[in-house]
């Protein structure tokens, strides 16, 4: 017997679409480029679905990039739960992670644009300033309880590292891209000289 689809799973699988349809066009044409006629195009469904699940198009904006960065750090921490000691950490390994997740320059670009919506935008920026501050808790957590768990302490406060992670992803996905210089390993050696050996 078939399953039935619920309102809240029709919901959930219509912004699915739509959010990957915003990906691909954001990605390809930035925040100001993109149409919401070509994204609902692209997803297959009536310009009026986007208002209906997101609003505006800066709203459908942050909803891509917001969930970007949750499969990133997902993807990531995925990786960090292999490793079981200090001395386990494989910094190619991680190196190797972060440059499949950054998914090439189109969509580390698109973090860019978003500091940029935000610094010309302060309501925007107010409006998303708690969801900002959850995510720097949240990773600033996770830095925190798997570097005691493999055996290491922070020489600096675990939140601050979180910014300055968040802070430098795009940009290391970018120059990479533009020089053509890999950064992500020696990024990662500079993080990793933050942890020590626990006493």
């Amino acid at each position: 017997m078939a399953e039935r689809w619920t309102k809240e799973r029709r919901t959930a699988h219509t912004r699915r679409i739509l959010l990957d349809a915003a990906e691909e066009v954001f990605a390809r044409k930035g925040l100001t480029g993109a149409a919401l006629e070509e994204i609902a195009d692209a997803a297959g469904f009536t310009r009026g679905a986007i208002y209906s699940q997101f609003g505006a198009k800066e709203t459908l904006f942050l909803a891509v990039v917001d969930r970007q960065r949750e499969q990133f750090l997902d993807g990531f921490a995925e990786v960090m739960m292999s490793f079981h000691r200090l001395s386990d950490v494989d910094i190619d390994e991680l190196a190797d992670r972060w440059r499949e997740l950054s998914s090439g320059p189109d969509r580390a670009a698109l973090g860019y644009e978003l500091t940029l919506f935000l610094l010309r935008n302060p309501d925007a920026r107010e409006r998303v300033a708690a969801q900002r501050l959850e995510t720097i808790r949240t990773l600033g957590e996770f830095i925190s309880k798997n570097v005691a768990r493999i055996g290491g302490t922070l020489t600096m406060e675990a939140e601050t590292l979180a910014r300055v992670v968040l802070a430098a992803n795009d940009g290391i996905t970018l120059d990479s891209h533009l020089d053509g210089q890999d950064l992500y390993r020696p990024y990662l050696q500079l993080v990793m000289s933050g942890i020590a050996t626990a006493p």
